[in-house]
């Protein structure tokens, strides 16, 4: 047990932690309500990126993230400089690069938490330090906590 959380398997990210992405964000909002998850993450990330290839291979193959994770949010990548076609949270046809840009995502990884209407309520540019951080990033959001204090206060309350 590290930090309050057992030490848990590494399973695939791409099976075990991101959900099939349909490209319809309006459509996977509607999916998370009927799901009763508290909103949806997105992983905003690009390809050679060694910062999304370093949280992918330490932290967001470890079962207890993706265990934590899926229970309270849908999770999607978006490829910053993609040009595969989406609808975003408003119901307007975009691509992921022009989606990236209009949420002015210049490095990454970048986590995006958005509620269920749709607003981005929370985002967490870079790498978490370890799995315990990501957690308590999530725990953060899930508990509203954002609402009331910045992550690092959040951090210092929880040690």
């Amino acid at each position: 047990m590290v930090g309050g959380w057992a030490q848990a398997e590494t399973r695939d990210v791409h099976k075990y932690f991101f959900d099939q992405k349909l490209g319809d964000f309006k459509s996977d909002l509607a999916t998370a309500k009927l799901e009763g998850k508290k909103g949806i993450l997105l992983m905003f990330e690009q390809e050679d990126c060694p910062w999304c290839f370093r949280m992918k291979t330490t932290i967001l193959n470890q079962s207890e993230v993706q265990d934590y994770f899926k229970k309270h949010f849908l999770i999607l990548p978006v490829d910053i400089k993609g040009d595969v076609a989406l609808v975003d949270f408003q119901g307007r046809e975009t691509t992921e690069k022009k989606f990236s840009e209009g949420n002015r995502v210049r490095a990454t990884p970048v986590f995006a938490f958005i509620d269920l209407d749709g607003k981005m309520i929370f985002r967490f540019t870079g790498v978490a330090k370890d799995v315990n951080e990501f957690l308590l990033l999530g725990r953060y959001i899930v508990d509203g906590a954002y609402q009331t204090q910045t992550f690092p206060v959040y951090k210092q309350g929880a040690k």
